[in-house]
């Protein structure tokens, strides 16, 4: 695995450019978020979604989230009506992931039975920059141990996906809690998961 050390506000350009290379031919990386770090790929290829399921030892049925670089962006890959699309205005970029009816751009794969799908955009220059300069959603999936514990220590890391993944992009030590996870797929807010991002507006 290759490993590099990012500034947090202005991630170095040759790094972002190798982790972009290595998404484009299908790798898979480690990479920091406003929470904890993730584990992607670029969503539209198969191979690699393949790879996280293993690696994370899921069966290929889980619902994968993945991040967009704006809110733009967001309506390429769902269906975003005036309720949600406020929502989400006031709280992204931020700890949060919403479930959104999919849009047909998006691989089924990722698509829950009730054809939804989680989008985040997270509120991490690193993140955002590897969406950007992809120009595809990548996966976004906390970085666990087989017991499903969240790792947060980036030599730590290392050290257990060593052989796993292609690169990682480290930010130091991510203490954070996974995201709160909102369903805005139907006429009222739902909130599935309480996580980093504050809920009580949805109560």
């Amino acid at each position: 695995m290759e490993y590099y050390e990012l500034h947090p506000v202005t991630p170095q350009k040759r790094y972002i450019n190798k982790a972009i290379d290595i998404l484009r031919n299908g790798g898979v990386i480690i990479y920091p978020t406003d929470t904890v770090y993730g584990i992607g790929c670029d969503i539209f290829n198969k191979e690699a979604l393949e790879r996280i399921y293993w690696i994370k030892n899921e069966i290929g049925t889980k619902l994968f989230s993945f991040i967009c670089p704006d809110l733009k962006d967001i309506t390429k890959y769902a269906k975003v009506s005036n309720y949600a699309y406020k929502w989400m205005k006031k709280l992204l970029p931020g700890p949060y992931t919403f479930i959104l009816p999919a849009a047909k751009e998006v691989p089924k794969k990722l698509w829950t039975k009730r054809k939804t799908v989680g989008i985040r955009i997270p509120n991490n220059e690193i993140a955002i920059t590897l969406t950007k300069e992809l120009a595809h959603p990548i996966i976004s999936t906390s970085v666990t141990n087989r017991k499903g514990e969240i790792l947060y220590e980036p030599l730590e890391i290392r050290s257990v996906f060593n052989t796993q993944v292609d690169l990682m992009l480290a930010d130091g030590a991510l203490h954070g809690i996974p995201s709160s996870i909102i369903d805005l797929s139907g006429d009222e807010a739902v909130v599935i998961r309480e996580g980093a991002g504050d809920t009580s507006m949805f109560t």
